[in-house]
């Protein structure tokens, strides 16, 4: 009865390979009847309360253990090399039966809902990445976070929260972050326990197994924003305002080096990807980084990823490489996704060599701990330089340092905009043009604050205006 997907069976066998007992009814419906003498009302809603818990945790339970052995003969009978060819509906429809077929030798019964749910757990753990999936089509969902087979935290909105999906065992973790790195050509195993790569849809994977990881295996998922968030997004969602998205528009497009720095998942790279929003069509944009998830709405646009030493400890193709590279490739401006090495140096000598306008972004707490991080940087890469050449060389190099923080509450801001303006002897000179002022908390944890102006005027105000961006002189002004 089953199409192409199958595989061919011997004459004359008709039972599924693997030799598995059927299963029983999970589930005594008698022992969910309540024989309890007359309690109070709150008492009685408490026991239901209790009793429907279980009863659905047991329903849980039995549907994980129907997965299970259902999945075992889908592996055995399915054609996996006539997968490739098949759409969708169709392999959706053949796990379908193949499921309906198993359910029925194992003598068990389903509702509609429990074997809509099955088939798709199902489809999920053939073609895609098993528990994961639901998540990962879950829009509101950012982040990904897996502490071991039995604890899996999401983040929506700033927030992390524990979800209700669960792997079955170490084992099954384990088998679906095998499944995602070798996609990828890669491998995680006790001598090499971690693993960064990226997923089919450009969401950022990293993993690391025990022994290292003590308690079960740890993943984080950083998801791949399908939609493009522009200035106008950012200005909606109170990241800055619309007089600091001109100030930033006339930065970009008169060719300012601009440094984006914050923590972890304060909205650094989404910054970035609207800075970039403001280059003109006609430049060459080449980028660097270690895992790509820039997306630069330009036409001319050419992205370039390192990777790391395989197996034998050869290939490794750093951000440095790729960065030496990119500077014999012609390019207008070049966007390094995340400094974090040896390859500032050649990101300061393409900004202070023709390259004007190039970006990239840094993990810093504010802007002079920024520029800190630029100087240690430096002296880590083993390049012997006095303290003040290397001043001298990031205060010529970096002309705008651009704040991204997460505040409490679990919202982005845009929390400083600073230029650099020179050396006052040996100390880098700074000044800040916009930062956002806190106010206090409401009662809910909800952050009050606003934007403003600290009154100095840009040092850029005449380049800005030579290429034709005149800002008035009132988005400076502070709001008293």
């Amino acid at each position: 009865m089953f199409s192409r997907f199958k595989k061919d069976s011997p004459a004359g066998t008709s039972t599924p390979q693997g030799g598995t007992a059927p299963v029983t009814q999970a589930v005594d419906k008698a022992a969910f009847r309540n024989n309890a003498p007359v309690q109070p009302a709150a008492q009685q809603r408490v026991a239901a309360e209790a009793v429907a818990a279980d009863k659905e945790k047991k329903r849980k339970e039995r549907l994980t253990e129907l997965k299970v052995e259902i999945h075992k003969r889908l592996l055995e009978d399915l054609n996996l090399s006539a997968l490739e060819s098949a759409s969708e509906q169709q392999l959706k429809g053949e796990i379908a039966a193949l499921a309906s077929e198993a359910l029925d030798d194992m003598s068990v019964a389903l509702n509609k809902e429990d074997r809509l749910a099955l088939n798709q757990e199902l489809y999920d753990e053939v073609m895609g990445l098993g528990p994961l999936e639901p998540l990962l089509k879950d829009e509101t969902i950012n982040d990904i976070l897996v502490n071991g087979p039995k604890r899996i935290f999401i983040e929506r909105a700033g927030k992390l929260q524990l979800s209700d999906v669960t792997f079955r065992d170490e084992r099954h973790l384990l088998r679906i972050i095998d499944k995602i790195v070798s996609a990828v050509g890669r491998r995680v195993d006790e001598s090499n326990p971690y693993c960064d790569a990226r997923l089919q849809d450009g969401s950022r994977f990293n993993c690391m197994i025990p022994p290292i990881a003590v308690d079960g295996s740890l993943v984080s998922i950083r998801k791949f924003k399908k939609d493009k968030l522009k200035i106008e997004d950012l200005v909606r969602f109170g990241a800055f305002t619309e007089e600091m998205a001109a100030y930033l528009q006339a930065a970009v497009s008169c060719r300012l080096n601009i440094i984006v720095s914050g923590g972890t998942g304060s909205g650094k790279t989404t910054t970035l990807n609207a800075l970039s929003s403001f280059i003109d069509n006609h430049e060459r944009v080449l980028t660097i980084e270690d895992t790509a998830e820039l997306q630069l709405q330009q036409v001319h646009v050419g992205r370039m990823e390192s990777r790391p030493a395989n197996v034998e400890g050869k290939g490794a193709v750093t951000q440095r490489d790729c960065l030496r590279n990119a500077l014999r490739m012609r390019p207008d401006r070049i966007i390094v996704g995340e400094t974090r090495g040896e390859e500032v140096i050649d990101m300061l000598q393409a900004m202070n060599t023709g390259h004007d306008g190039s970006m990239t972004t840094i993990h810093a707490n504010n802007p002079r701990d920024a520029i800190s991080r630029l100087e240690n940087m430096v002296a880590m890469a083993g390049i012997e330089m006095p303290l003040k050449a290397v001043r001298s060389q990031i205060a010529s190099a970096v002309n705008l340092m651009v704040q991204a923080s997460r505040l409490q509450d679990g919202t982005r801001r845009m929390t400083s905009v600073t230029e650099i303006t020179g050396m006052e002897g040996e100390v880098i000179s700074m000044q800040e043009v916009f930062r956002f002022e806190r106010l206090g908390v409401e009662p809910s944890g909800k952050i009050i604050g606003r934007f403003n102006a600290t009154g100095i005027r840009s040092a850029y105000s005449d380049r800005f205006r030579q290429w034709g961006f005149d800002l008035p002189a009132s988005i400076y002004e502070p709001i008293v």
